[in-house]
Formats: structure tokens, C-alpha cells, sequence
């Protein structure tokens, strides 16, 4: 059961030309029930120059964004040394290294993944991230549109979110975004 978490979100962020956009669905399931439709699973962070997301459970999530933040501010925004610093203190911590959780974090220059096993993973293509039970749908979908479709980021990322709630059960349609300029 303590996986039912990570299958209850699907999170995808997306930079591309100065834009970065990261979305998440409102679904919060436990077990074969849906408790909530509209939860926001994504923040701004520092001021509002790096976005985030979540997949896992909600007080871990306020933990993790708190703590992400703190690195945030001890390196004055620079999304990359901040990762790296969070990524060893979250997994040097006893208790939150056993998180079944992982991250998505972006500003207009860098995207990557976060785990609890000290994972950070900056995606091939540069642009494109998902994760949670309907990241790989979503992930598809945006990296179709994104070669096949002339679409904004903010209709992209929306897009990718609503196939994959169509697909995943335990993902929604209820869907919000938070975007970033250069």
C-alpha cells in the first residue's frame, strides 16, 4: 500500500524558447478510492523563479518543498548546485530517504528529477519530464505534440496532462499549471 502515492499524480513539466511550464493533475487517491479532485500538486518556489512538483504523499511534499527551498536560498537561486545539495541531504536523512516520492523542479534553463535515492536526472531531450502513474502517458503525449503540433507550452503541457487523465486511473483532467518567462 505504501506505493498508492506515487500512483496518484501524474506531474509534467516542459521548458522550451524561455518558457517553462509544469503541470499536475488533482487527483489524491488512496487505494481503489478517490478522496480528493482538485489538490495542487505544483509550486512556485524562491520567489518565483523555479517551479516544482510533486508525486507522493501531501505532507511529505510540504517537507520536501520546504527543504528544497532552504537549498534554494543558500545558493541564491542556482537551480543546479541547489539539486545537487538537496538530493544528498534528502538522501542522507533516515527518514525521508525511505519516501517513495520523487520531484520535478525547473526554471527557463534547467529541468530535472528528484528522488530520495539521490537521484537527479537532467532529461535527454533537455525539455521534457514527467513522473507519477500517468508521467509516461503524459510524457508521450508532450513529446508528440512537441514535434508534431505548433502549440504553446501552457497548451502543451495542458494537453499532454488531459490524455494522460484519460488514460491513467489515477490520474485526473484537473489540471493546473504554473509557467515561467524569460
Amino acid at each position: 500500500m505504501s506505493n498508492i502515492y506515487l500512483e496518484a499524480t501524474t506531474i509534467l513539466g516542459y521548458k522550451k524558447d524561455g518558457v517553462a511550464v509544469i503541470g499536475g493533475d488533482g487527483q489524491v487517491t488512496f487505494g481503489n478510492s478517490v478522496l480528493k479532485g482538485n489538490a495542487k500538486k505544483v509550486r512556485t518556489l524562491y520567489n518565483g523563479k523555479v517551479l516544482s512538483g510533486f508525486a507522493g504523499s501531501t505532507a511529505d511534499a510540504f517537507i520536501l518543498f520546504d527543504m528544497f527551498e532552504k537549498h534554494l536560498q543558500n545558493r541564491k537561486g542556482d537551480l543546479l548546485k541547489a539539486v545537487v545539495d538537496f538530493a544528498k541531504e534528502w538522501r542522507k536523512d533516515k527518514y525521508l530517504r525511505r519516501l517513495e516520492a520523487m520531484m520535478i523542479v525547473l526554471n527557463t534553463k534547467h529541468i530535472y528529477i528528484l528522488s530520495g535515492n539521490g537521484d537527479v536526472v537532467e532529461p535527454e531531450d533537455g525539455k521534457l519530464a514527467a513522473i507519477g502513474s500517468g508521467g509516461n502517458f503524459a510524457l508521450a503525449a508532450a513529446r508528440a505534440l512537441d514535434k508534431f503540433a505548433n502549440m504553446s507550452p501552457d497548451d502543451l503541457v495542458k494537453e499532454s496532462l488531459k490524455i494522460a487523465g484519460e488514460l491513467c486511473i489515477y490520474t485526473n483532467t484537473n489540471i493546473t499549471l504554473l509557467s515561467l518567462k524569460d
